[in-house]
Parts: C-alpha cells; sequence; structure tokens
C-alpha cells in the first residue's frame, strides 16, 4: 500500500459542494450505538469497560464492575430513547454509528432507528481495535459486522467507521469486502474527497472528534452549556464561512454521555439554535455521500491509493 500522507487535500480553493437549495453548511448529527458491545465479564472478556461514563479514571475493579455495566446500560435503556424524542419532535434526521452486536441485543431500539428512517453506518461488531487485528481476523470482523447489521436492520450499513482508529488494512478491505458507499475512517477534512483504492473509486465522508459529546466523557467539558456553546461556535462560523465556502460539520453523540438529562439540555439547545437558520441542510451521512457521488463524481485513478 501506498501510506503516503496527505497533508494538502483541497487546499486554499476546496470545491463548491453545491449542497441541495444551495444551502451554507450540510449539518450531521452521528449517534454513536455501541452499548451492549463494549468489553464484558459476560463476553468473556475478563474486564468490564468504563471508558466515557460517570467514571473518570479506571477504577481497578478486579473482574466483573457491575458499576460500569449498569453505566453502560442506562444509554441503552434511557438515553437512546431520550435522543430519539429530541430528533422525532424536531422531525429531524439522525445516523447511527451502529457497532453490530449491539444492534442486535436492542431489538426494540433496532426497530426504532427503522421506523424513524435514520441511517446505520457500522461502527464494527464489538469494541475491536481495529489496527491490533491480523488481516484475516479484520476481513472476518467486517464480514461478520456487515452481515449482522443486514439480519437486524434489513439492509446492508452504508457506511463503515472503525470504533477505535482504523488500520493500515482497513480501507482496502472494506473495498474488498464491497457494498460501501463510503467510509468515516478520516478527521482530516471538512468535505467529503475521493480515493483510489485497489485501483477503484472510494469516497470517504470525514468524521470529528472536536464537536463530539467525548470531549464530556473525558472531562474537557463538563455542562450543557459547555456542549452548547462549543458546537454552536463551530456552527456560527461554518455558517459564516458557507457564504463563499459552503462545508461539512459532524456532530457526535453518545447515548451513555449526552443521554444525561443535565447533559441532552446542551444538545436541546443547539437542535433548536441550528433549527431558527435559513440555508443549512441537516442530512443522514448516506445522504450526503450520496450527493457527493452524485455531484462531485470520481475524478478518475490519478488519486492517492489509500
Amino acid at each position: 500500500m501506498n501510506l503516503t500522507r496527505d497533508l494538502i487535500g483541497y487546499g486554499a480553493n476546496p470545491p463548491n459542494p453545491k449542497w441541495p437549495g444551495d444551502a451554507r453548511l450540510a449539518l450531521n448529527f452521528v449517534l454513536n450505538f455501541e452499548e451492549g458491545s463494549e468489553p464484558s465479564v459476560p463476553d468473556g472478556d475478563g474486564h468490564s469497560e468504563w471508558g466515557l461514563t460517570e467514571i473518570t479514571s479506571s477504577p481497578g475493579v478486579p473482574g466483573r464492575d457491575l458499576a460500569a455495566e449498569g453505566m453502560f446500560a442506562y444509554g441503552s435503556r434511557v438515553g437512546f430513547w431520550r435522543i430519539l424524542r429530541l430528533f422525532a419532535e424536531r422531525d429531524l434526521p439522525l445516523t447511527i454509528f451502529g457497532c453490530a452486536l449491539a444492534l442486535e441485543r436492542n431489538p426494540p431500539a433496532a426497530a426504532a432507528i427503522r421506523a424513524a428512517g435514520h441511517d446505520v453506518c457500522c461502527h464494527g461488531w464489538r469494541w475491536v481495535k481495529h489496527f491490533e487485528l491480523s488481516e484475516a481476523e479484520e476481513r472476518d470482523q467486517i464480514a461478520r459486522a456487515v452481515a449482522s447489521i443486514e439480519r437486524t436492520m434489513g439492509a446492508r450499513p452504508a457506511g463503515w467507521y472503525c470504533r477505535y482508529g482504523p488500520s493500515v488494512n482497513t480501507r482496502r478491505l472494506l473495498a474488498e469486502e464491497g457494498g460501501f458507499t463510503y467510509d468515516s475512517d478520516s478527521y482530516d477534512d471538512e468535505l467529503p474527497y475521493w480515493q483510489t483504492v485497489q485501483g477503484e473509486p472510494h469516497l470517504v465522508v470525514p468524521y470529528s472528534q472536536s464537536t463530539n459529546d467525548v470531549k464530556m466523557g473525558r472531562g474537557v467539558l463538563a455542562t450543557a452549556d459547555d456542549f452548547f456553546q462549543f458546537c454552536r461556535d463551530g456552527f456560527d462560523m461554518l455558517y459564516r464561512e458557507g457564504r463563499t465556502q459552503p462545508k461539512m460539520m459532524s456532530v457526535g453523540l453518545h447515548m451513555r454521555i449526552i443521554g444525561h438529562p443535565s447533559r441532552a439540555a446542551g444538545l436541546e439547545r443547539l437542535l433548536d439554535y441550528v433549527a431558527r437558520h435559513r440555508d443549512v441542510w441537516i442530512a443522514r451521512r448516506v445522504d450526503i455521500a450520496e450527493h457527493w457521488r452524485a455531484t462531485h463524481p470520481y475524478p478518475g485513478k490519478g488519486l492517492n491509493e489509500g
């Protein structure tokens, strides 16, 4: 593989994305559906995951940590439904970054996602560090995740996003698996872009760890107002720039973080704030990918091999 880094991208002259309605900004909200796929003793992992919970450092509990399990379960039992209601009340679309096993284990939530018309981007089979897997192991994980989501949701996932960072093989293995419209294993731009993978076109729709509630789970942001103000400032900057250079904004959410009422209040404020702005296309991730494919088709095989 050619692993040369592209530090230039679109540079000073990004393309006009020509968003629907000549929108200044395409805005995508992502809900990470992970609860039930994390490392756990019942799944044979020997420990309980506590990351991005109310626990700010490893509790050092040997074996099964029932407190950590409960904090994850809150996300799927309560937080998911609160977030879903906030979007339903405003008739807004949402993208689900779904871990396949988590969706399997929560049929009511999977049914609600289908009924609402939200799109599912595959977030892997479980919480697996793809960069630690052999090529054969990663190939199996991708195939297993895709098959699972297709059974649970009734359709193949259009996108892919690793739970942790991708391996050097991930994008090539996604192309080998086939059937993907895009992947989001990148944080390097505010617009989609094409790569050539195994000689074929492959679309990347970058994600963000910036406008993301992980900052609350890690103690960087503390309150609902912190989250709202941080995301609002990013939205305002992109909205102003969108008069001449329209871009895309991703907002990342987690059920066990933003799903708590004291944090969900910040999400509620953000949804109401952006809805007051004209010329904003609030869209599912798959819709952004399909728009890019139609409006900015693959330019040719001279692109970086990824």
